[in-house]
């Protein structure tokens, strides 16, 4: 584990580099660091999507991936470090099979809308897919373990299982893509 942040405003970065968890230096721009802050974005993204009404369970199960977002930005800042694993993608698999086994099968395409908690879920779910992008784009220039991205993938597909869920929670219902309104 790193060294604690006992002061914020070091003015290291102020050159344009950044610290990783190894303790070496790379620019902010650097595919590394722009997976970690895709990551970060994310996980600040279901902050936001807390401060909403939804099942005591949903709540939970956020609340934990929270915490496996935290550890998956420790893993990518410390090259060659792992800390997710198969246990983190069987608890994502495990909530997948639950909560879609409480929807009715799509026949349409969904807009990402409908309630307020479901909507910002599919904000969550872009903001997931573009963190799995930049985590597929750091592995070209550089190693990552495969957990990270495999992680991200199956969290956007639970994202969208669970923005369908908070549509329903009070007796809600998806919002169809009406492909022949005329245009």
């Amino acid at each position: 584990m790193g060294n604690r942040l006992s002061k914020i405003a070091t003015r290291t970065g102020d050159d344009g580099t950044t610290g990783l968890g190894d303790g070496s230096r790379v620019r902010k721009d650097d595919a590394r660091i722009a997976a970690i802050g895709d990551v970060d974005e994310l996980n600040s993204n279901i902050g936001v999507l807390l401060c909403e009404n939804m099942p005591d369970k949903v709540r939970v199960a956020l609340t934990a991936i929270q915490h496996d977002l935290f550890d998956l930005g420790g893993e990518l800042c410390i090259p060659g470090h792992s800390m997710i694993g198969d246990g983190h993608l069987a608890r994502l698999d495990a909530w997948l099979v639950e909560y879609n086994a409480t929807l009715p099968a799509l026949k349409e395409f969904i807009l990402p809308a409908g309630t307020r908690a479901a909507s910002v879920a599919h904000v969550c779910r872009t903001v997931c897919r573009r963190a799995e992008r930049s985590i597929v784009a750091l592995g070209v220039v550089d190693s990552v373990n495969d957990a990270p991205r495999r992680y991200v993938n199956r969290l956007s597909d639970l994202l969208f299982v669970l923005a369908r869920v908070l549509n329903r929670m009070d007796g809600g219902s998806d919002v169809l893509w009406r492909h022949d309104r005329g245009g």
